[in-house]
């Protein structure tokens, strides 16, 4: 898996998550995913499917924010 996050590029990333990870814009349907799981009302597959559809570019951005920071070579 570390490979894998390694290979992928930030401005994928970064493109990933402002187009998919924000679409629709108005207002950006992740953020109402997580409002939707924080009060319990993720019932239908659908939600489930869109929560997940819509976080992988943020779980990713996140993995290769986290892997560059624990292997970053220590400054001289």
């Amino acid at each position: 898996m570390s490979a894998f996050i390694k290979q992928l590029e930030w401005p994928l990333l970064i493109v990933l998550c402002l187009t998919l990870g924000l679409a629709p814009f108005a207002p950006p349907h992740i953020v109402e995913k997580i409002a939707m799981l924080s009060r319990g009302e993720l019932q239908r597959p659908l939600d489930w499917f869109d929560l997940f559809f819509h976080g992988i570019p943020w779980l990713l951005l996140a993995g290769k924010t986290v892997y560059v920071l624990l292997h970053r070579k220590p400054a001289p």
